[in-house]
């Protein structure tokens, strides 16, 4: 199996390409990234002399390079490429539309034209909006409410334009929180862990009761597996854990598994169009792909927090550049 991978030097791209070369290491992955803020190489270092495996730098963005890419009789292309922080679609959605909606455009068109034989676009809990009782099911209507979400939704209605118009064979994941390696700290669990251990403050929105479902990266990166080698074009597929946590009760469980206080808690003014709840269906991938989350909350957590610890120089070098500058703006002058 030859697979591109868009976005593989992120967060779950790099998971992913971890999982997938440890499962099947006859398959040949090669990874499309851009290198922004949150793409970062050593993300993929344990993997960068492994035979099969390839990176390129590059724009999805860029028809030419993506359409000489496609040329090669890839099989599977899986798309985590995306702008993904909330805050920064709020600030600037500039780049989510560059990205998230053009992007995608340029996969999917040389993917029509190079007869890719599954196309996944890795998708989101936010395109369905806020839910206050019950979960989202793959036929609930679209809602998003931030840039970024609009983004994603966008995306993912391209994607179905294009398999319902030309065949391609889409088909969509829509994933809830994401924890564990390798994840940018800007997002909130790595964030709470980096300041616990710089002896900062963990900025919370809000009163801290919005709620998220928390899966660990590596249930979902087996979600990811399975659809590629069961799911069927045209689908849609929620993956979720079924672990629900308000900000707070997460925060509290994170302080708790590093022996912290509850003072290190600062609320801080909520951001503009916060969704209050996110919750998913996973039914339909449980009984028609056979797959299901293994990793419970608190282990994961603590395996996720042990990571941070013993990444010290990873996450250092990245909050000690721009970042800092970002962090500085968006939560403490609030």
């Amino acid at each position: 199996m030859r697979l591109l991978v868009t976005g593989g030097a992120g967060f779950i791209g790099s998971n992913f390409i971890y999982c997938i070369l440890q499962q099947h290491p006859d398959w040949q992955v090669t990874t499309l990234d851009k290198l922004t803020y949150a793409g970062n190489l050593e993300n993929l270092s344990a993997v960068e002399n492994q035979p099969g495996y390839h990176f390129i730098k590059g724009d999805i963005a860029d028809r030419k390079l993506v359409n000489e890419l496609l040329g090669n009789k890839f099989e599977i292309v899986v798309n985590f490429a995306a702008e993904s922080h909330v805050d920064r679609s709020i600030m600037d959605a500039r780049p989510f539309i560059e990205t998230n909606i053009k992007g995608t455009q340029v996969l999917l068109e040389g993917s029509k034209q190079y007869g890719i034989k599954k196309f996944i676009q890795v998708s989101t809990d936010e395109v369905y909006g806020s839910i206050e009782s019950g979960s989202f099911t793959e036929e609930s209507p679209l809602s998003p409410r931030s840039p970024y979400s609009a983004s994603k939704a966008a995306a993912d209605l391209l994607c179905l334009a294009y398999y319902h118009t030309y065949g391609v064979p889409v088909i969509i994941t829509r994933c809830s929180n994401n924890f564990g390696p390798y994840q940018f700290p800007e997002k909130l669990i790595p964030l709470a862990i980096t300041n616990v251990l710089e002896d900062k403050s963990i900025p919370i929105y809000g009163d801290g009761l919005n709620v998220r479902d928390w899966i660990y990266v590596e249930d979902h990166c087996r979600a990811l597996e399975s659809v590629i080698l069961k799911g069927e074009p045209g689908q849609i597929y929620n993956i979720a854990a079924n672990q629900e946590k308000t900000n707070l009760e997460l925060i509290h469980s994170l302080l708790n598994v590093m022996g912290k206080p509850g003072e290190l808690i600062t609320f801080v003014k909520d951001r503009p169009g916060h969704d209050r709840r996110y919750a998913l269906d996973i039914s339909k991938i449980t009984r028609e792909l056979g797959w299901s989350p293994s990793h419970a909350f608190e282990e994961a957590l603590k395996h996720t927090v042990n990571w941070y610890m013993s990444h010290e120089p990873w996450w250092r070098q990245i909050k000690s550049g721009e970042y800092a500058k970002y962090y500085e703006r968006m939560y403490l002058h609030r």
